[in-house]
């Protein structure tokens, strides 16, 4: 009996340790974590709206469905054909998007170091054109941007975010296959690790 009350005891005080750590500051490191973000992905899965009849959507450890965006100048680009044979990085954001935001001088970063034969970041903004050219006369990148409407039946739906929550990143493999998910904003030094599984 005294060990079942110290067990209980410990558990709540476990709880609320977890409780208040997340009040006092925010969900980011849990979330960030891989258990955290298997968690965060799997309950937002739960609770989606089922896709668009006979849309394609993406899985883990499958080939992810052609996408056909047009880049910032009107030119159609096929994904991951266009950069068929190199691992990408897939980044879905918008320009209002805050977190967005935050995170595209990690991206930038992480860009610059990959050189001509290493990992492809894209971004796919789900936003209009014009918003987004302005956007990045602001916070600029060299990485290849692309276009989207935002809807049900939009790039990141089609990436496995159903939710449509921003920003939201994909770890494509040099092969096309869907290898991660990340739900969230990147901070300083988790591009490398979540991308090691490409290399």
């Amino acid at each position: 009996m005294k060990t079942r009350n110290v067990l209980l005891v410990a558990t709540l005080a476990a709880i609320l340790g977890a409780v208040a750590g997340l009040l006092v500051s925010g969900p980011g490191p849990l979330w960030r974590s891989k258990l955290g973000q298997q968690a965060l992905q799997g309950a937002l899965d739960a609770n989606a709206p089922a896709p668009p009849p006979g849309l394609v959507v993406a899985k883990t450890g499958e080939p992810i469905p052609p996408l056909r965006l047009p880049d910032l100048g009107g030119r159609t680009v096929a994904v991951p054909e266009a950069w068929a044979g190199r691992p990408l990085l897939i980044n879905v954001w918008a320009s209002w998007c805050g977190p967005c935001i935050e995170e595209m001088p990690e991206l930038q970063r992480f860009a610059r170091t990959q050189g001509a034969g290493g990992l492809q970041v894209v971004g796919i903004a789900l936003d209009e054109a014009d918003a987004v050219r302005d956007f990045l006369t602001r916070v600029p990148v060299d990485y290849p941007i692309l276009i989207d409407a935002p809807g049900p039946a939009d790039a990141g739906v089609r990436l496995g975010n159903l939710k449509g929550v921003l920003p939201y990143s994909v770890l494509i493999g040099a092969d096309g296959r869907l290898l991660a998910r990340r739900i969230g904003p990147f901070v300083a030094g988790e591009l490398d690790e979540f991308t090691a599984a490409a290399r």
